[in-house]
Formats: C-alpha cells, structure tokens, sequence
C-alpha cells in the first residue's frame, strides 16, 4: 500500500508544477485523498461490505469534494488536480497514468443495470468541467476539452472538443514531435502548438514552426555541403532566443512612452 502512495505522490511531481514537497502533498491534495480512501472502500465494496463501502465513500465525498463509487476501477497513477466537483460512476473504468481536472463526470446515460459509465485508456487527460457520459471508450493517449460533453467514442490519440464532444483534426501530422522540438529550441513551452488545437492563433503558430524546422533543415543541408566543398560557414551557433525577452522589452518600451507622456509641456 505505501509503494503505492509513493508512486502516487511521484505522479504528482510530473504532473503538477506546484506541487513542492511529499508532506504538501500527502496533506493538501485532496484529489489524492479521495483515491487512497476509494482503494479502501473498493476493496470493501469487492467483499461485499457494500454499505460500509458506500459509508466510507460518503464520508469521502464530504471530505474532499470527489465523489467516486466504490465500484468504479482505477488504474494506476491516478491523478485528480485540484479535485472539487468530480464525479465517477460505479460502472467506471480508469486506465494508467490519468489526469482528471476539477469539475469531470464521468457519468451515465442510462437507468439500465450493466456497463453505464465510460472506459478511459491509458494516459488519457480530461479537462475542467469535462462531461464524459455512457459506456463509451477515451483511447489511449486521448484528450477531452475544457467544458466539453462526449458522448461518443473517442479513438487513441485524439482529442474531443465541444458540446457535442467532436473529434478535432482527425488527420493529424506525423512530424508533431518536431513541431514540439522547433518550439522548444526556440524557448517556449508547446501547449498551443499541437495540430489538434482548434485555436487559430496556435494553429498559425504550428504553421510558422514547421516552417522554420523545414527552413533550419535546408540551411543545414545547405551548410554541409559548403563546407564538404571547402568553404567555412555555420560555424557560429544560432543566439539563443527566449520569449521572455520579448516580454522585457516591450515593458521597456511602454515605460519610455508613458514616460514621455508625463514630461511633454502643452505650453511649449
């Protein structure tokens, strides 16, 4: 049981930023808590203790604000950031490496006994407000937007977004590890920068990235074959380029012109 916890906690640090040391989070993470607790009433539930397990599981949603049905299944390294308003069906199926945000259900569509709620693969991620609803199946590596509801399958390595959930960019591009590389090297993280965000700022940002990565790869071409001829160019190493500096400059900027704003003379 505490190899467990250990994993859980290890699960934390790779998924959330914040978080700085175990005893914050074995003390401050109630998502965490409402998963230990749920391993104690499911094992209750799967003996047959089946009102104690739904006692335990009360308590727990009054404790952490995530209610989970002692019946549900959860893989390992499980993780609920931030936790509150979280709800899971019995009939719940949670694969590996999982990250719900706070405000996901996942919940039935039917009053039928049998499979009611939806299976998650492994390394899925749903985002806050999230309504997963009915037996269907988030494949692996899948993805659900911020205050979407699916109620239809999504395949492995999609993400659905939308009221209904629709799958966006189902033709996605098999060079997205280079297009995350390109906006790395050029010091940014690449959260807006996948082919499967609707947005058209990040889409337009994708585009300039694979340029520049195709473009960086011809003039490296380009610069070998120089140099095999006998000339000595791309010696020198590219400036390193962060945003941040973009950032500082601009704020220089508006500091000067609302300094001269203050200084100028309507008399003069």
């Amino acid at each position: 049981m505490f190899s467990r916890i250990k994993e859980d906690i290890k699960s934390v640090f790779d998924r959330d930023p914040a978080a700085r040391n175990s005893f914050e989070v074995l003390t401050n993470y109630p998502g965490m808590h409402a998963i230990w607790i749920h391993r104690v009433s499911h094992k209750l539930w799967c003996s047959n203790w089946k009102l104690l397990a739904r006692l335990l599981s009360t308590f727990s949603r009054w404790l952490t604000g995530v209610e989970i049905h002692p019946g549900a299944k959860l893989g390992r390294r499980f993780f609920i950031d931030h936790g509150m308003g979280v709800v899971i069906g019995e009939t719940a199926e949670i694969g590996d490496d999982v990250t719900l945000y706070h405000g996901v259900t996942l919940g039935g569509t039917s009053w039928k006994e049998g499979k009611r709620h939806p299976t998650l693969g492994n390394n899925v991620v749903i985002g806050a407000g999230a309504q997963v609803l009915g037996p269907i199946r988030i494949g692996n590596n899948g993805k659900v937007g911020s205050n979407s509801v699916v109620v239809k399958d999504v395949p492995d390595n999609m993400t659905a977004v939308g009221i209904p959930g629709k799958i966006v960019n189902p033709n996605r591009h098999e060079d997205n590890g280079l297009r995350e590389k390109a906006a790395e090297k050029f010091g940014f993280e690449s959260y807006a920068v996948s082919p499967d965000n609707p947005d058209p700022v990040a889409k337009a940002i994708g585009r300039l990235l694979d340029h520049v990565h195709l473009m960086d790869d011809k003039v490296a071409t380009l610069c070998k074959e120089v140099n095999r001829l006998g000339g000595e160019v791309c010696q020198d190493a590219l400036p390193e380029l962060r945003v941040g500096e973009f950032v500082e400059d601009e704020q220089a900027a508006a500091a000067r012109r609302k300094e001269k704003i203050e200084s100028f003379d309507p008399e003069i």
